[in-house]
């Protein structure tokens, strides 16, 4: 089950803090992460590839969720950082992140984040394509730096999970393809270049994966991949990073693989494929969902109760596809809970519906709750990647806080957006700012 547990007067705690308190103090709707939980999480992974393999680095996938706080948290845990964008890599280095402890992700990077990376002194740039090769090259010229890279490589392999969050099948936009020899080209090509430092290769096969023998074959096929090129190419690799991917609870029911089962079973394929060659590889991974979904909620409250007699119940709260868009992307699914009644019996069906204007925006359909009021504050668990960092002002509707609790306390760490920062870059022309209406004939 899911980790919070409910106080006295029957509210949902989180971190040590009533849930009701922060929806007092902050309003809703309103992200609420564990910062101790995180903490966990992130040791949790340490701990494992400790006892597991002896050169290894962690690397969190920062666009599960990004913010100066998140980057400062996982400094002082010990792990680096994976940015897909220019704005990603701004906000690391705007909160401190050490440089040469970020990899530079994404499929189509522009020049000019390219050559912010560079100046940065990134420790990896993760090439995705022939174009973006030659991309980093003609950058680093212009620098006079040699690039020091991974090449992102799909070994062919469909996960069980959904198709809009599987890549390491063939047909896919990222990565170069061990089919037709495209990978061998441009691990040939890179080994040549004099302003590229090639020092490993990357795969990352998809999310929420809960099959952990996906990764097995994902790691062998690597391996084999890598040690071919050492045997018939000559090109050794220092470094082996195999992505992330490992899925997490959403409903009561799911049972996700632990991260000590993963780590366990994803270093025995890479050690028992690489065989009695020395020395091992530097591993690494990059969770990123398994760190911090189940870290945290969303918080709404109820407005109105709509009954249609023998079909559904709606209640409708304050939030929805706006601050969480993976139900109508991929039809997610997720627990709902009524955080004013927790402890209280669930003995009614609804479907909670978002306030923006689509039928599609629906948050759970037929869930178990008491009895639903207006005013109730519902929680949603296992919200804390890929809400706040895919959410969006659709219908104009400002973006919620996020505020981090830990035991008792809690802060802000972004604040809520409001009317006035949804219009900050509007600009009127001046053809447009006259007071008169215009003529019949402009308006025919």
């Amino acid at each position: 089950m899911f980790e919070f547990e409910g106080n006295s007067q029957g509210h949902l705690m989180v971190g040590g803090m009533d849930t009701m308190d922060l929806v007092r103090q902050y309003g809703t709707p309103l992200w609420v992460y564990d910062e101790t939980m995180i903490r966990r999480r992130c040791r949790e992974y340490m701990e494992n590839f400790r006892q597991h393999w002896p050169d290894f680095r962690i690397i969190f996938a920062g666009k599960a969720f990004l913010c100066k706080a998140m980057c400062r948290l996982i400094m002082q845990e010990g792990l680096c950082l994976d940015v897909v964008s220019g704005g990603e890599l701004h906000t690391a280095l705007q909160a401190g992140f050490p440089a040469d402890r970020i990899w530079f992700h994404g499929n189509n990077k522009t020049a000019p984040e390219i050559e912010m990376a560079l100046k940065a002194g990134v420790e990896r740039i993760v090439v995705d394509s022939f174009n973006e090769l030659a991309l980093v090259e003609r950058v680093a010229e212009s620098l006079h730096e040699v690039a020091r890279v991974q090449l992102r490589i799909t070994p062919g392999i469909k996960p069980s999970t959904h198709s809009y969050i599987s890549t390491g099948q063939i047909d896919s936009k990222f990565g170069f393809s061990i089919a037709h020899d495209i990978a061998r080209d441009a691990v040939l090509r890179a080994h040549t270049s004099n302003r590229i430092e090639l020092k490993g290769l990357h795969c990352h096969i998809g999310s929420q994966i809960y099959e952990l023998e996906s990764f097995a074959v994902a790691a062998r096929m690597m391996v084999e991949f890598m040690q071919g090129l050492a045997r018939d190419h000559g090109v050794t690799f220092e470094e082996l990073n195999m992505g992330g991917g490992l899925g997490i609870r959403y409903l009561a029911g799911d049972q996700p693989p632990s991260v000590a089962a993963y780590v366990q079973r994803l270093t025995d394929a890479v050690r028992t494929a690489w065989g009695t060659e020395t020395p091992l590889p530097r591993l690494m991974v990059e969770p990123g969902r398994s760190l911090v979904g189940e870290t945290g909620i969303t918080l709404y409250r109820v407005g109105t109760v709509k009954e249609i007699p023998t079909i559904r119940t709606y209640i409708a709260v304050d939030g929805g596809m706006n601050d969480n868009p993976r139900v109508a992307l991929y039809q997610a699914k997720y627990q709902a809970v009524l955080a004013n009644k927790y402890t209280a019996k669930a003995d009614e069906t609804v479907s909670i519906s978002g306030r923006c204007c689509e039928t599609g925006d629906m948050l759970v359909w037929d869930a178990s709750l008491p009895a639903v009021d207006e005013g109730d504050v519902v929680a949603l668990f296992s919200t804390g990647a890929y809400h706040h960092s895919m959410a969006s002002n659709y219908n104009r509707l400002p973006r919620p806080p996020v505020v981090f609790v830990s035991d008792g306390h809690a802060t802000i760490v972004v604040e809520g957006e409001t009317y006035d920062d949804l219009v900050r870059h509007d600009r009127v022309p001046a053809h447009l700012a006259a007071e008169a209406p215009p003529s019949a004939a402009a308006r025919r």
